[in-house]
């Protein structure tokens, strides 16, 4: 989903709003991926613990007053639905809370094209391995067969650490260097070439 821009201003607003420095657009996009409250002590070091709660709940009024913030990038609808049909098992691994995953699938219509999800509160947080290797369990795969397909380091170090495979997309939040640094399979510029990629290779 091309939620990058929504999730970097609501960061921004709801610095903003508690008269805080406010972070830049690649300090705001790094911390896409984590689960929100180590994404606020990420991107804002050095608060009091009250603060990071400020932030977490100004940072939610702001993304949801954003409305329908759920666009799919151009092609992932039919990929996903291919790649259903050729029998693979789908999860999701997202630093989104549950009510916040639950809502984005609902809106984008993509809640049945998902055999499993796990959320960051619902377990560790990217980078911790621990929500990979829970969605393998959950489906009786092993993590030896188990791709993770992620737009930023945090997806593909959770995919390291939990002795996975990665895949890169460079459509997402991390500038590309900084996905190549980290080894993937291969990585991919538009949803086109990562479907391609899939079909020849998984």
């Amino acid at each position: 989903m091309d939620s990058t821009a929504a999730i970097v201003l609501s960061i921004q607003a709801a610095a903003r709003d508690l008269g805080l420095p406010v972070p830049d657009k690649k300090q705001a996009a790094f911390v896409i991926g984590l689960g929100l409250m180590e994404a606020m002590q990420t991107v804002m070091p050095g608060l009091a613990p009250a603060q990071y709660q400020r932030m977490v709940e100004r940072y939610r009024y702001h993304y949801l007053s954003r409305g329908e913030d759920t666009t799919l990038f151009d092609g992932v609808r039919p990929m996903l639905e291919d790649l259903l049909g050729q029998g693979y098992f789908l999860a999701v691994a997202t630093g989104k809370s549950r009510v916040g995953l639950n809502r984005a699938l609902a809106q984008s219509g993509l809640t049945s094209l998902f055999h499993a999800t796990r959320c960051a509160d619902e377990t560790f947080s990217k980078p911790h391995p621990a929500m990979l290797l829970e969605l393998c369990r959950e489906l009786g795969q092993d993590k030896g067969r188990t791709v993770m397909i992620g737009d930023t380091t945090h997806d593909l170090q959770m995919a390291n650490n939990a002795g996975a495979a990665a895949v890169a997309v460079q459509y997402g939040a991390h500038p590309p260097k900084m996905l190549t640094d980290l080894n993937p399979l291969y990585c991919a510029e538009t949803v086109p070439q990562l479907h391609d990629w899939l079909n020849g290779n998984a």
